[in-house]
């Protein structure tokens, strides 16, 4: 009998069960704490409390993707964690007036190997190039957040499997809409250098970047337009 109930639990282990997720909702409090609904970061607040962020990031530490995780889970673990680790790289070195001021032994924060989840260490380049780009989905270039005033806004919640793909599309929407970012006509456009800078993305499939554009904004913009890119503003977003 003792056989036949050991046999039975070691089945049950076993079993596919999907794998823990991170409590997102630790990041959540702390980005509604101190990140406006217009995406400007209390810089100064939140370095009083570095320890409710590095709670978050000790549970992203704690758990990694699995292949039973769905896609949009796994979306919103790896923006979240870039986003997360953004903010604790410039607290660490905050005050400061731009992003491209924190220095790591003379790297920047994207360069930098602190990026620690699971067991495994990254860059927040890799973070964004190798695994989030990879995933073939170029909203994600309106939900990751560089620090900046030219960079589309941090959402001041946290992503979740069941609401990145809709907030994505939102703020792929409000971004490219926004007349800080891009000035909009049918005849020209004057865009981010985001959309140079990851052409590749909006340009996929045979896709033209106008035709991405089109997509989500509110001006139908001709085939033809002259396209311009705006110089990039790195003053940090606050």
């Amino acid at each position: 009998m003792k056989k036949i109930l050991l046999l039975s639990l070691l089945v049950l282990s076993g079993m596919s069960f999907a794998s823990d997720q991170p409590d997102h909702s630790i990041f959540d409090r702390f980005l509604q704490k101190y990140v406006s609904s217009s995406g400007k970061v209390n810089y100064k607040g939140m370095k009083t409390q570095m320890d409710s962020l590095d709670a978050y990031i000790t549970e992203l530490r704690g758990t990694f993707p699995s292949s039973d995780w769905s896609r949009n889970a796994k979306k919103a673990y790896y923006v979240n964690a870039y986003n997360a680790y953004t903010l604790k790289l410039v607290l660490v070195k905050y005050p400061l007036k731009s992003v491209k001021d924190a220095s790591f032994s003379g790297k920047d924060i994207w360069s930098v190997k602190l990026v620690k989840l699971g067991d495994k260490t990254f860059t927040l380049a890799h973070v964004e190039n190798e695994i989030l780009r990879k995933m073939k989905d170029a909203r994600i270039h309106f939900a990751i957040n560089c620090a900046s005033y030219s960079c589309p806004r941090i959402w001041n919640h946290a992503f979740t499997e069941d609401n990145i793909s809709s907030r994505m599309t939102r703020l792929t929407k409000e971004y490219i809409n926004n007349p800080k970012h891009n000035v909009i006509t049918a005849k020209k456009i004057q865009i981010s250098k985001i959309f140079d800078w990851y052409s590749t993305d909006f340009v996929k499939d045979d896709q033209t970047l106008i035709q991405y554009l089109n997509k989500y904004s509110k001006i139908k913009i001709n085939a033809d337009a002259k396209v311009e890119y705006l110089p990039y503003n790195w003053s940090l977003n606050e």
